[in-house]
């Protein structure tokens, strides 16, 4: 049946609002917001420069992370067959290779703008198509890998958009201080996406997945992932207080104290409070990169 709905056959047109569905909105959100702190770190005046602002938002959302939102869903077109029939590919909304297509285009249109930003912006744009087309497609398919697949997301949401928003407001590359905290930012995400990985151990197990959940078992994962939020924060912290940026050393301290004490909460039984700790220890965290990136520019 998953075949015949998805067949290449088909040639009907997909509504925008379905194309709009399969490019996953919720999930923009992640590297918009590194986009912007890597903006604020740069120190550069973002009024005077509102039009790269802009166009920055729009590459390292809707058009980089659509895309590689929309391989996903592509590459993983059989198994939503059966867990999720409602989404657009498998139901026919969006039919035969239309996604394709789209992510063809999708790629073309991401390099196009990231050169017109700027030679350190394409280099990083074409870091994270391989990404994106990597961590789905065979050969490589790094979302099989636990720790791959997790590092590979943490680096694309996180360090490249971090890195493209610096760069475009720099015009270049930027300076050493905001690639390093970027990069410990980017090895803390490891741990959130590994907490994302707790809601499916059992499809992971039965499909092949090696999640951490999976390969180490739920409690050691989640122990694992509470070290790497933790530490890559108190390095930040420890960068911001050499740098003489007390106050937002302060605030970064403030959150990650609080994120440990919630973590107490998520190893006592990770599987159920996961979601929970996304909604709250994760927001903390995306809020200590914002104070990071305020210090770095200056504005604290």
């Amino acid at each position: 049946m998953a075949d015949s709905i998805i067949s290449p056959r088909s040639a009907r047109v997909p509504a925008v609002k379905d194309i709009i569905q399969l490019t996953k909105p919720v999930t923009w959100f992640p590297p918009m917001w590194a986009f912007m702190c890597g903006v604020v770190s740069s120190g550069i005046s973002i009024t005077e420069n509102w039009l790269f602002l802009v166009v920055g938002i729009a590459l390292t959302g809707p058009i980089v992370c659509g895309t590689s939102q929309v391989i996903n869903d592509w590459c993983d077109r059989h198994v939503d067959a059966i867990n999720e029939p409602d989404r657009p590919i498998p139901s026919g909304r969006v039919p035969g290779l239309w996604p394709v297509w789209i992510a063809l285009a999708g790629s073309a249109i991401s390099l196009a703008v990231a050169a017109a930003l700027g030679t350190w912006v394409l280099l990083a744009t074409c870091v994270a198509l391989f990404f994106g087309w990597a961590y789905s497609s065979p050969p490589f398919r790094f979302k099989r890998s636990g720790w791959i697949g997790p590092m590979v997301c943490a680096l694309s949401y996180e360090g490249l958009s971090w890195f493209t928003g610096a760069s475009v407001m720099a015009g270049g590359l930027p300076p050493t201080n905001i690639i390093v905290v970027l990069l410990l930012y980017s090895l803390g995400a490891h741990g959130i996406m590994t907490l994302n990985d707790f809601k499916a151990v059992e499809g992971d197990r039965a499909t092949g997945l090696r999640s951490l959940p999976v390969t180490m078992g739920v409690r050691p994962a989640a122990l694992l992932a509470c070290g790497v939020m933790a530490g890559a924060q108190f390095a930040v912290i420890a960068l911001l207080i050499a740098e003489n940026l007390i106050l937002s050393a302060s605030v970064v301290g403030l959150f990650t104290a609080i994120q440990l004490g919630l973590m107490v909460r998520l190893v006592g039984n990770p599987a159920k409070f996961a979601p929970w700790y996304n909604a709250t220890g994760v927001s903390l965290y995306v809020f200590g990169m914002l104070a990071a990136a305020l210090g770095l520019g200056n504005y604290i």
